[in-house]
């Protein structure tokens, strides 16, 4: 089971927000790269990175500070971003930086033949995040709920050569209210690929819940409010999810 600490980046900063809303940003770290190495000091063997700026924009925002990111942990580190990323060159450009994933979110849904060009121009690189909300898929920063099943997507988008999905349920994400460990074993069951847990950890029994159906083909979660109160100690987490599941 791996924990995938996130660094929500705006305006250049490390910051968390609730249910993502902009305007209930808390701001942790002024040196992201800095934050990136903390991460990595304590276990993290992969990284999630989101451009907050860019995913309101629909394009990206915070190039200096996801450079610095990658320079910092080199290589040999797995890091995956989200936020703002509508088209091909984009891509290119962030894996040709040294990104190792990209997800791709609100263009997905929107405009799913680009997701079939991206994965089979990017194959092995392309994640999806599918955002919901009591099953139901929501685009554009959370703000507009759609009619389509979270279960029917994710099986379309595994079709097209998707390395994994990313399920965040949004009622839940920033507010420590626990996984939805339901939810995210159904979507598992139903799909061949990967499935990533996000929104709402809370605790070391969330990743106890978690690793006693990471067989079901949850690979992941990823942490994030939890990490940065105290409310969960990462590298006691990742130590504790290592002896459950080795």
């Amino acid at each position: 089971m791996l924990l995938i600490p996130a660094i929500d980046l705006k305006d250049g900063h490390c910051v968390r927000l609730k249910q993502g809303d902009m305007e209930q940003a808390t701001t942790f770290s002024e040196d992201p790269a800095q934050m990136a190495l903390q991460w990595v000091a304590r276990g993290a063997r992969r990284l999630h990175l989101v451009d907050l700026n860019g995913a309101f924009a629909g394009k990206p925002q915070n190039h200096l500070a996801i450079k610095s990111i990658l320079k910092a942990v080199g290589d040999d580190l797995p890091v995956q971003l989200g936020g703002g990323i509508r088209d091909l060159d984009t891509i290119e450009k962030y894996i040709d930086a040294g990104m190792r994933y990209v997800i791709i979110g609100t263009a997905a849904v929107k405009n799913p033949g680009f997701l079939k060009d991206a994965c089979s121009a990017f194959g092995g690189h392309i994640i999806v995040g599918l955002d919901a909300r009591d099953g139901k898929v929501a685009t554009d920063g959370w703000s507009k709920l759609t009619g389509h099943e979270v279960v029917d997507l994710a099986k379309k988008f595994e079709d097209y050569g998707v390395e994994s999905i990313i399920y965040t349920d949004i009622g839940r994400d920033g507010m420590l209210t626990g996984i939805n460990i339901d939810a995210t074993v159904q979507l598992a069951q139903s799909l061949t690929i990967p499935v990533i847990a996000s929104g709402g950890l809370s605790n070391l029994q969330d990743i106890e819940a978690l690793c006693a159906v990471e067989d079901e083909g949850i690979e992941g979660v990823i942490c994030g409010r939890a990490i940065y109160s105290g409310d969960l100690d990462f590298a006691k987490a990742q130590a504790r999810a290592d002896e459950l599941n080795g």
